[in-house]
């Protein structure tokens, strides 16, 4: 049997994360490393892997009840190689280092076990519970697999060049970073989009650091229509757009 589909062949590679190509996520587990993914993500795997639903702590589940923002984990442990992949979107492996990362935990594919999360609260000038409200927040050392809908932008952020982003396209961030949530209205018209841009919330960050957004935009709270009364239209509380969409397709 003969095919262009047979070149499509595993990578070989002795590296403990790789990428087998851009949508799917290869990673050499062993006695000494468990890797921590996204339950659901396995799409193969070689040798004697076991998973196992990671265990949540009483603070982790109550800040899920609380936020709409956590992790639904599996342990991959043994000894073999795993592939990992979510709705074929772009995988992206990124370096945890003493900065940390924030980000939303929708686009989270795997992490090293070793690696701690907890829910932050975003600043916010105007109170909002919507959209970018609360991130997550990983720190330690090790690498963390997200992904994108299509290819991303990373923006760099310096002393002298701040950067704004839509908090619906936004992925991640330098936890070093000053972050604020704003609204792209005057004053008097917080609750508007500004005219007929189309624009609405947005997050400013401040320091030293990087910025990563996609090009694509989750469901914008300020035009959902899920749930009931100005609490739906608006994306607040537990009639928001980010509460009520949770079976979103790219979350």
């Amino acid at each position: 049997m003969q095919s262009p589909i047979f070149a499509y062949n595993e990578q070989q590679t002795q590296e403990h994360w790789s990428l087998q190509n851009s949508q799917m996520l290869r990673v050499l587990v062993d006695g000494n490393r468990d890797v921590l993914a996204r339950k659901g993500s396995m799409v193969a795997y070689q040798g004697l892997v076991e998973f196992d639903a990671e265990y949540q702590t009483g603070n982790q589940r109550n800040a899920r009840r609380r936020t709409g923002e956590g992790l639904d984990l599996m342990r991959c442990h043994g000894q073999g190689t795993v592939y990992l992949a979510n709705m074929a979107q772009y995988v992206h492996l990124v370096d945890v280092d003493q900065d940390g990362l924030t980000v939303d935990s929708s686009y989270v594919l795997a992490m090293d076990s070793a690696l701690h999360h907890e829910v932050i609260a975003v600043d916010s000038l105007y109170g909002i519970s919507g959209s970018g409200k609360y991130q997550l927040n990983i720190s330690g050392r090790g690498k963390v697999a997200l992904m994108t809908s299509g290819a991303p932008l990373m923006l760099q952020v310096t002393p002298d060049r701040y950067v704004n982003v839509d908090a619906d396209a936004v992925i991640a961030w330098s936890t070093s970073l000053r972050v604020q949530m704003q609204a792209q209205t005057h004053s008097s018209g917080v609750w508007r989009r500004r005219g007929n841009t189309g624009e609405g919330w947005e997050l400013s960050f401040m320091g030293t650091g990087f910025a990563l957004v996609q090009p694509s935009e989750l469901l914008p709270p300020q035009n959902a229509q899920i749930g009931s009364g100005v609490a739906a239209q608006f994306g607040m509380g537990q009639q928001g757009a980010r509460a009520q969409n949770q079976n979103n397709a790219w979350n």
